[in-house]
């Protein structure tokens, strides 16, 4: 109650999840900057405990994950907090995977009881594509109905890949596909059937089958790698035979078969 006598109310907390791009620390929004640098506290996400999942927020160290690298370039180290969320178990919705999304979820209602008002979790790319965000908000929601979730919307690992390869994305009536590797080769096949521009994410394990089904549909020479996109070891152009390291956050661009300037309007 303040001095006057009015009972006050309470603000509802704010989740929001910030699109923090795929590695350069300059291509954050100037809205993504201002909600980091505004928020009560600052979630990156970090690989939980092979053993056990953890519900204990940690403070940051030298070995920072990606999204932290990427937030430490506009907010203080000091003002970040590690969340143990991500796994890289196989087969859908494990036990462990399961246990650390809701032991995230804790760790964020425990911030919001203890009196945090704005959180923001970082996220690679844009917080609406293919993203953990989303399994986060559910876990918190889901313990507080309340809170009130927003994401800022980030660039994605496809827009970074088409820019720094002078590849335009889609022309006139070209569709545009984005899938996961993970998905199957089934749908990657489909995909390049059609007459539009296919963008695999996650190659990582099946670059060898990826790099056969270009192969298949003619459409090989004109594909475009991205590993590793805007950090130590980035590398772009051309798929070839070469490369068998792929880390799992790897990109594949492969643009739509174009005859002539506006051949599609």
């Amino acid at each position: 109650m303040s001095a006057d006598g009015v009972v006050g109310v309470r603000a509802v907390a704010t989740l929001t999840g910030v699109g923090v791009g795929p590695g350069d620390p300059e291509l954050l929004t100037v809205k993504a900057v201002r909600v980091l640098r505004e928020a009560d506290l600052v979630l990156v996400p970090v690989m939980a405990d092979r053993a056990e999942p953890t519900a204990t927020a940690v403070a940051p160290g030298a070995d920072a994950g990606r999204a932290e690298r990427i937030v430490r370039a506009h907010v203080a180290a000091d003002r970040l907090r590690r969340l143990p969320f991500a796994l890289d178990d196989r087969g859908g919705v494990t036990a462990r995977r399961a246990a650390a999304w809701d032991a995230a979820a804790r760790v964020v209602v425990e911030a919001i009881d203890a009196g945090a008002r704005s959180l923001a979790f970082a996220t690679i790319g844009d917080p609406n594509v293919y993203s953990t965000f989303g399994y986060l908000a559910q876990g918190v929601r889901a313990l507080r109905p309340a809170v009130r979730v927003a994401t800022v919307p980030g660039v994605t690992a496809m827009q970074e890949l088409a820019a720094r390869s002078g590849t335009p994305l889609c022309e006139g009536r070209e569709p545009l596909t984005l899938l996961p590797a993970t998905a199957g080769l089934a749908l990657f096949a489909d995909a390049l059937a059609g007459p539009g521009t296919v963008v695999a994410y996650k190659g990582w394990r099946r670059h060898p089958e990826l790099l056969a089904e270009l192969r298949r549909h003619g459409r090989l020479t004109d594909a475009v790698l991205g590993r590793s996109l805007g950090l130590p070891g980035e590398r772009i152009g051309p798929v070839d035979d070469a490369e068998h390291d792929l880390p799992y956050l790897s990109t594949l661009l492969v643009p739509a078969r174009r005859d002539r300037r506006g051949g599609k309007l």
